[in-house]
C-alpha cells in the first residue's frame, strides 16, 4: 500500500484511520509527495496549501484517538477544490487574467460543507477561462493535461479536478457542470463523476437558479463519490432552487439483476468515434453479465438539441462572460471571447425555442426512463481532445465528419437540459492513445440512488479506475 498510498480510495482510507492503521497525516505526505512529482506534467493545480494541510491532518489524526469519535464524515481526507468555487481568502480568478488578483471574501456552500465534514482542502484545480470550454487552459494558468496522455486534454471545465485525481495527488475533488464540466472530465481521466439533479447541492447565485447548472463530485470510486455527494447535498436558505429533504445515497452494495437497461450509442444525432462504441458495448456486456435486460432504444432526437443548448447558454453564461470581458478583451481567450461574442447574439426567442425543445426531450425520454430502470450513453463522442486544443478556432472530425467543436464532441449537455435527471459518469476502458472513455448513466428525474446502484454493480463487475490498468505517469 504505501508505494501508492496516494491512490487510496476515501473510504478505505477513513476506515482506516477509525482503526488507527493508517493516519491522516501519512496520507496528506503522500498526496502531496505525489503532486511534487507530477505537477511539472499535468499542471492540474491553480493554487495549494500544503503546510496549511500538513498542520489541518496533523489535528485530524487527534480526533482519531478515543475510538474516533470525534472524527467527522470526512475527517482527514485530502480534497482539491475546483478554482470556480469560492474559498475565503483564497484567490478567486476563474482561470482569467481579468480577476488575476481577485481574492474570495466568502466560501461556497457545498466547499464550507466540506470542511465542516473535516476534509482538508490542500489544493484549487484549473479549469479554462470563466469554465467557458470542455478542455482545460488558459492564459493565467497555462496547460492543463491528461495524465494517462500529456498530448492530450483531461477535459474540462472541472479539468484540473479530473487530472488530479488520475494523477493521485488529491483523493477526492469538486466540480461544477453546465453542459458536462464534471462528467466530460470524468470520462477523459477514467474516473467517477456525478451531477446530481438541479437543485440537490447548493450553489452561488445567480446560477443556482439556472437548471443547466449543477454542484457535484469527482472521485475514483463510485463509493468515494457517493461518500462526497452525502457531504455536500441538502436545502440552504441562501438558495432557493436547493431541495428538500436532503437525500442521502445508501452505502450498501446492492445487485441489479433483473433491470432493464436502455441505451443509445449516438442519442439520434451524434457522430461517434469506433474506440469510444467499442467500450460502450463492452459496457453494456457488463450490465448483460449482471442479469440485466439491455435493450437499445431510439429517443429520436436531432442535432436540434445542439442549437438549442447553445441559445441557452449563450443567453444566459455567454452574456456573463460578454459583461466581464467589457472594455478588456485584449486580457481573454480566444475561446472566451468567442463565447462572449456568441452570447451576444443569442435573443428572447431563442431562448423560449431552447425551453421547448427541453420540452420535447422529455416528452421523448421520459417514456424511456419510466419503462427501464437506467438509461446508458457514451459519455464523450472521442476519448479527448489535444491539450491545447482551440474550440474557438480550432476544427474536430469525428469519422472524418466535422463537428461543432464546443458541443459536437459530447453527449453531456442533452442532460443538463434536462436537468432534474441524475447522470453518473463512470469509466467503460481506455483507446488505444492510453486516453480513458466514459458511460453516463441516466435516472428519471430525482431518482439519485438509482444511478449509485447501477454504477456501485458495474463497477464491481469491471473494476472502475483500477480496472483501467496500470496507474498513469508511474
Amino acid at each position: 500500500m504505501a508505494n501508492d498510498l496516494h491512490y487510496l480510495d476515501a473510504t478505505r482510507a477513513l476506515a482506516l484511520f477509525r482503526e488507527r492503521k493508517l493516519s491522516p497525516l501519512e496520507l496528506m505526505r503522500a498526496v502531496i509527495e505525489r503532486a511534487e512529482a507530477v505537477e511539472p506534467r499535468i499542471n492540474a493545480f491553480s493554487e495549494t496549501f500544503f503546510e496549511r494541510a500538513l498542520e489541518q491532518a496533523a489535528r485530524a489524526e487527534a480526533r482519531y484517538a478515543h475510538g474516533g469519535r470525534r472524527a467527522r464524515l470526512l475527517e482527514g481526507i485530502p480534497v482539491a477544490v475546483k478554482d470556480e468555487a469560492a474559498l475565503a481568502g483564497a484567490s478567486a480568478t476563474s482561470g482569467s487574467l481579468l480577476l488575476r488578483d481577485a481574492v474570495a471574501t466568502r466560501t461556497s456552500t457545498s466547499v464550507e460543507r466540506l470542511l465542516r465534514a473535516g476534509a482538508i482542502v490542500h489544493a484549487r484545480t484549473t479549469t479554462p477561462e470563466f469554465s467557458c470550454a470542455g478542455v482545460t487552459h488558459s492564459r493565467l494558468w497555462g496547460v492543463t493535461r491528461n495524465p494517462w496522455n500529456p498530448e492530450m486534454s483531461p477535459g474540462g471545465s472541472s479539468g484540473g479536478s479530473g487530472a488530479s485525481l488520475a494523477a493521485g495527488s488529491s483523493s477526492l475533488a469538486t466540480g461544477s457542470d453546465i453542459w458536462g464540466s464534471i462528467r466530460i472530465p470524468a470520462s477523459c481521466c477514467g474516473v467517477v463523476g456525478f451531477k446530481p439533479p438541479h437543485g440537490r447541492v447548493p450553489q452561488d447565485p445567480p446560477f443556482n437558479l439556472d437548471p443547466y447548472c449543477h454542484e457535484g463530485p469527482l472521485a475514483r470510486s463510485v463509493a468515494d463519490c457517493a461518500l462526497m455527494q452525502n457531504a455536500i447535498a441538502g436545502p440552504h436558505p441562501g438558495d432557493a432552487a436547493s431541495l428538500r429533504p436532503k437525500l442521502r445515497i445508501p452505502a450498501e452494495p446492492r445487485d441489479v439483476r433483473g433491470w432493464r437497461v436502455a441505451w443509445s450509442m449516438d442519442l439520434g444525432f451524434c457522430e461517434i468515434d469506433a474506440e469510444v462504441a467499442a467500450n460502450t458495448r463492452t459496457a453494456l456486456e457488463a450490465f448483460r453479465d449482471l442479469g440485466c435486460a439491455v435493450e437499445e432504444v431510439k429517443p429520436g432526437w436531432t442535432n436540434a438539441v445542439l442549437a438549442a443548448a447553445m441559445q441557452h447558454l449563450g443567453h444566459l453564461f455567454g452574456v456573463w462572460v460578454a459583461g466581464v470581458l467589457d472594455g478588456r478583451r485584449e486580457l481573454a481567450t480566444s475561446y472566451a471571447r468567442a463565447f462572449a461574442d456568441f452570447g451576444r447574439t443569442t435573443t428572447a426567442e431563442g431562448f423560449l425555442g431552447a425551453m421547448e425543445t427541453a420540452a420535447g426531450l422529455q416528452e421523448a425520454i421520459g417514456p424511456i426512463l419510466e419503462a427501464h430502470d437506467v438509461f446508458v450513453c457514451p459519455t464523450t463522442a472521442l476519448p479527448a481532445l489535444p491539450a491545447a486544443f482551440d474550440p474557438a478556432g480550432d476544427e474536430v472530425r469525428i469519422n472524418g465528419v466535422p463537428v461543432d467543436p464546443v458541443l459536437g464532441w459530447i453527449l453531456t449537455y442533452p442532460f443538463n437540459m434536462l436537468g432534474r435527471c441524475p447522470v453518473l459518469s463512470v469509466p467503460s476502458g481506455r483507446a488505444r492513445n492510453g486516453v480513458p472513455t466514459g458511460i453516463q448513466i441516466v435516472a428519471r428525474g430525482y431518482d439519485d440512488a438509482r444511478v449509485f446502484r447501477a454504477a456501485a454493480a458495474y463497477e464491481r463487475e469491471r473494476g472502475g479506475f483500477d480496472g483501467l490498468g496500470e496507474h498513469p505517469l508511474r
